[in-house]
């Protein structure tokens, strides 16, 4: 759910940024219907969401999250440390945020026609709707939160749950930067690895 970390983590390859904000939509083993470029993409999401689960500052946040959401803690986290990062963008980028959206966004419809058709409609709106600038506004984490709660088979209290963050801001900020300094190192080392990884 983490779209703009995903991308940023990706660096500089636009294979690897487009399989690092469609990564969601991609199921089962690789490289199925992609091509091995974008696979490889796909690959480093998966690798990033696996160094997350790990990481004690990815541990650290999503304990902060209440009993109530906790079934919910790591959607939650991954939306939160997007804020974070589109909030406080310029501390992490030299490029202004909203052309950096726009770049990854074009990335993304360049490579429209080899995607699995089940994901093309979700990142069209992605672009239409600026998902990824969006975050920077609690409101915009805030939508995405009523989005994933209606789209849900069964109920669940994601809606309404930017509160979690606002009760702990400052642990989540400070979860989120040791969490990214070392996932930049773990991404960088991943990507300059033999395409094998793949």
């Amino acid at each position: 759910m983490n779209y703009l970390a995903h991308s940023l983590l990706a660096g500089d390859d636009p294979a690897l940024v487009v399989g690092g904000v469609v990564g969601d939509w991609i199921k089962g083993p690789l490289p199925g219907p992609l091509p091995p470029d974008l696979a490889r993409g796909v690959a480093l999401h998966r690798a990033i969401d696996a160094f997350a689960e790990g990481h004690p500052a990815f541990r650290r946040s999503r304990n902060r999250v209440s009993p109530a959401r906790r079934r919910y803690a790591g959607v939650l986290v991954d939306i939160f440390y997007d804020h974070l990062l589109a909030r406080d963008w310029a501390q992490f980028h030299d490029a202004p945020l909203a052309a950096y959206c726009a770049g990854v966004y074009r990335q993304v419809a360049g490579r429209l026609d080899a995607l699995p058709p089940p994901a093309r409609p979700p990142l069209a709106l992605m672009a239409r709707e600026d998902w990824l600038q969006s975050y920077a506004e609690l409101e915009g984490i805030a939508d995405v939160l009523r989005r994933m709660a209606h789209r849900a088979r069964r109920p669940n209290p994601l809606a309404a749950g930017e509160a979690e963050f606002l009760a702990a801001a400052a642990g989540f900020a400070e979860d989120f930067r040791a969490w990214l300094a070392d996932a930049r190192v773990f991404a960088a080392a991943w990507a300059a690895g033999p395409a094998a990884q793949a």
